[in-house]
């Protein structure tokens, strides 16, 4: 006798409910599949009843849910056969959970129903007494409907393929079983009973162009065999296999599934004598089901800065919100101090260790930050004349960065200077030319009266303000930085093949471009280190680069070839490292480390290519001018009254900045899907900042706020990240995050030993090399935009539509809408983030804060306010 396995899954215990009172828990609760090897003893004492047993665990309350039952005959090969008793085969039996319906949440049921009252197949008193009868006379009503439109409908087939020995060579042999059902269970404190007076039976099948549903009520209750002893409703649910994920059968036999779950609705019907009273107790049924789960529905979860710690009410904020003075940031030290310790020994001491990763997060965090700053050290030294150079940007990077992961509440969060505080720096530049002022002292004035604005937000809480901003919001902003890293890197080569692609020799006179221009070529939000190498790096200046005469025939063509190969071979490789991860190649945790460690390697292979694989072509070096004096405090009292007001005013812009940006960085990283369970301290973290900022701008060092998409990868690259299957789609979801400051501490130690490596070997990095970074930020920063996901279903077919919350809940032109509008306003980030006019991107905060009226007052007269808090929703 052929062996047989068991699935056993059992049941957690779930919520109590009673199928009389319509009260149906709304999670699915959860699998666990043991795999029950009995003895062969066993087996032959029960029979064939093997194959038929349901084994359930004793699980305490009661639960009602409901099983989908899917069996597959696998049948012995020619050879086995003749070695085997006649009619012994092998059938797979497999059981899993799925969730009630959503009446008032998924859009899907409402539809499903209505779709089947408008053909409505139903059949009353049936009177055939045999599965297979009642089958086919189900099938014959489908196929004989004025309306139907399956012209070459094989009943025969269908019927077939309803059963497990469908295509069996045995006939008259094989186990003739439903192969796909599904039933209402009850957890119960003995074990699970089944609801045997109906049963929901689902096919799929190539023949058929559209989807149908019959449901079939028997005269007299009829004994099908084992849990359907007294079967009176029969639903029958057919469908095409390439249906939409909120189309396909099983999720039509889940919306009739969960109204046949109510012993009163299924008592009711018993009653109705016309198929209208029929239709009727159906309608009833939804809205009654509709009521409930507006009743039950818990509200939704909000991706936001507010998803964990700041409240998130439709109401606006009062004024007593805002008092007293410093609570946030006391509510905030209540919260982070007694898990700061464990900031530092977790994955280090204990069971579970994660050294490894620590480690090649900390490369990862080093080469991210190190490059960026960099580039804007030598931008910085080109706006300012030399007053903030390379070695000034190194060493405030490094102090600050280092303070920050120390005392910091969320020291997940990466400080970086970036494009727009370039931007202010130049600014402040050319003030001080047209008025004669010493750039020093007013650069120190506009960064204290930064500072100081920053405190008094931190101190009377503003954060909550960045509670207004919705998920659709952040990540409209989100998305736009990825862009600007990807319009920068394309800018960037364009440059180099107008410079040397068709010319036989580098035009140097090129090299002389205004600051303004190149300021001009920039972002304005935190796009990092991509608008700096527009810049500088554009430049080879005689004194680093010693272009001779045979070079310069060189630095033609083949430099912008090579400078076109080199950002693409950077970006191959550091992506394909990236997701090698996925890959079947190599021991799993020698991947994880590939993968962690895809920037670096990626860096420094296509650096020493161009350096030494390529010596004859020249390439263009960052600037470098090495300072005088690096700490040397401002001369503040140099300053008139009327300077010092002028300050004010840049420094207040310049605080819109850091607050919008701080906040909005590490709403982003502590984002709900991230798991992070320590906290947040968005109040004491402004401070900190602000504290961090006064002694950089005493110094004349450039200023550092969080940087996007540095933080958020920060937490990626800590992640233990589990691959998971539903509905055929593929998706990663994050189980839990290393929650450390050890790897900010290195990579900060690490930024600060590199002033040894100037100007070599750091020079020896060429600008390809970091173009073909900023796409692979770029494009792995755009992994989990929702927006970047809605833009993409617009080319996809139906049928690979993923089965995401706002999918099920949301219709599909609404969700195209809701899309288009987010693309509107990533086109009114892009016309001031993006203009050539730097004055335009001083104001670029406000623009910012202008999308929370849209998001509040505008959007929802075009689409209703409860599809856009699903789409909003975190699941």
């Amino acid at each position: 006798m052929a062996g047989a396995t068991r699935h056993v899954f059992q049941l957690q215990p779930c919520e109590n409910s009673s199928m009389s009172q319509c009260a149906f828990p709304e999670d699915a609760g959860y699998l666990k599949c043991d795999m029950d090897d009995a003895s062969e003893t066993h087996e032959e004492s029960l029979g064939e009843e093997a194959f038929d047993t349901v084994n359930s665990s004793i699980v305490s309350g009661e639960s009602v849910r409901f099983f989908v039952h899917v069996n597959l005959q696998v049948q012995p090969s020619q050879a086995a056969e003749s070695e085997l008793p006649d009619g012994c085969g092998l059938l797979h039996t497999s059981r899993k959970y799925l969730k009630l319906k959503n009446f008032e949440e998924e859009i899907r049921a409402h539809r499903d129903l209505d779709g089947f009252l408008d053909r409505a197949s139903i059949i009353l008193n049936e009177t055939a007494t045999s599965l297979d009868d009642v089958l086919r006379a189900m099938l014959v009503r489908l196929v004989h409907k004025p309306d139907n439109t399956e012209s070459d409908c094989n009943l025969d087939l269908l019927m077939a393929v309803l059963f497990t020995d469908a295509g069996t060579p045995m006939e008259g042999k094989a186990v003739h079983l439903l192969s796909d059902t599904i039933q209402g269970v009850t957890a119960t404190v003995t074990g699970v009973q089944y609801q045997q007076s109906w049963l929901c039976i689902i096919c799929t099948s190539k023949s058929l162009l559209k989807r149908h549903v019959c449901i079939s009520r028997l005269v007299r209750p009829q004994n099908w065999g084992e849990n359907c002893c007294e079967v009176r409703f029969v639903i029958l649910v057919l469908a095409p296999p390439k249906m939409k994920s909120t189309k396909t059968a099983t999720e039509v036999g889940r919306t009739f599934a969960t109204m046949f779950l109510d012993i009163t609705f299924r008592q009711k019907l018993l009653k109705t004598r016309t198929e209208e009273e029929f239709k009727e107790a159906l309608v009833h049924q939804r809205q009654l089901l509709t009521m409930m789960d507006q009743g039950l529905t818990p509200s939704l979860k909000h991706y936001s800065i507010s998803s964990i710690y700041i409240p998130k009410s439709h109401q606006p904020l009062q004024q007593k919100d805002f008092f007293p003075v410093g609570k946030g940031i006391r509510e905030d030290f209540a919260r982070r101090f007694p898990v700061y310790p464990l900031d530092f020994t977790d994955g280090i001491i204990g069971k579970n260790k994660a050294v490894g990763k620590f480690i090649t997060t900390t490369l990862f965090l080093y080469f991210a930050c190190l490059l960026p700053t960099i580039a804007f050290g030598s931008l910085n030294d080109e706006i300012t004349y030399g007053a903030i150079d390379v070695q000034k940007t190194i060493a405030g990077q490094s102090i600050g960065s280092l303070l920050y992961a120390l005392f910091s509440g969320q020291p997940l969060v990466v400080l970086l200077t970036t494009a727009p505080l370039a931007l202010y720096t130049h600014v402040i530049r050319g003030i001080c030319d047209d008025y004669d002022l010493d750039f020093n002292t007013f650069y120190a004035w506009t960064g204290l009266w930064n500072s100081f604005f920053l405190a008094l937000y931190a101190l009377f809480n503003f954060s909550l303000i960045m509670s207004l901003f919705k998920r659709s919001t952040e990540e409209i902003i989100a998305l736009f930085i990825s862009m600007t890293f990807v319009l920068d890197a394309v800018k960037g080569m364009v440059k180099i093949f107008q410079k040397y692609y068709g010319t036989s020799h580098g035009n140097h006179n090129a090299d002389h471009i205004s600051v303004l221009s190149l300021l001009g070529l920039g972002t304005s939000l935190n796009t990092s280190f991509h608008t700096a190498l527009n810049t500088s790096l554009l430049a080879n200046p005689p004194e680093l680069t010693s272009v001779s005469s045979r070079s310069a025939e060189h630095s033609s063509r083949e430099t912008a070839v090579l400078s076109l190969l080199i950002m693409l071979g950077t970006l191959w490789l550091s992506y394909t490292l990236y997701q090698f991860k996925k890959s079947p190649y190599l021991h799993p945790y020698m991947r994880e480390i590939l993968s962690d460690c895809a920037l670096p390697i990626s860096v420094l292979t296509f650096s020493v290519i161009s350096s030494y694989g390529f010596q004859e072509i020249n390439m263009s070096k960052f600037r470098y001018n090495p300072s005088e004096r690096l700490f040397k405090i401002a001369e503040m009292q140099s300053l008139s009254l009327g300077a010092i007001g002028s300050a004010m005013g840049l420094g207040f812009l310049l605080s819109m900045l850091f607050f919008i940006e701080q906040n909005l960085v590490a709403a982003l990283a502590n984002a709900p899907e991230n798991r992070l369970v320590k906290g947040t301290a968005y109040h004491w973290d402004l401070l900190l900042v602000a504290i961090i900022n006064t002694g950089l701008s005493l110094f004349g060092m450039p200023w550092i706020h969080a940087a996007y998409p540095h933080s958020p990868l920060h937490v990626r690259a800590l992640a233990v990240v589990e691959e998971r299957v539903e509905n055929g789609h593929i998706y990663e979801t994050i189980v839990n995050v290393w929650e450390t400051r050890l790897t900010t501490l290195g990579a900060s130690i690490l930024v600060g030993f590199s002033l040894l490596l100037l100007p070599l070997p750091l020079q020896w990095i060429p600008k390809p090399v970091l173009y073909g970074l900023f796409l692979y930020i770029a494009l792995t920063s755009i992994d989990a935009n929702q927006l970047f996901e809605r833009m993409a279903l617009l080319l996809k077919d139906q049928a690979s539509y993923p089965p995401t919350h706002y999918i099920r809940r949301v219709p599909q032109r609404k969700i195209h809408y809701f899309t288009g509008l987010q693309v509107l306003q990533l086109l009114l980030l892009c016309a001031f983030g993006m203009s050539p006019l730097p004055y335009m991107k001083m104001i670029f905060p406000l623009i910012m804060m202008v999308m929370i009226p849209i998001r509040y007052k505008l959007l929802p007269r075009i689409i209703e306010a409860k599809y856009l808090d699903a789409m909003d929703a975190e699941h």
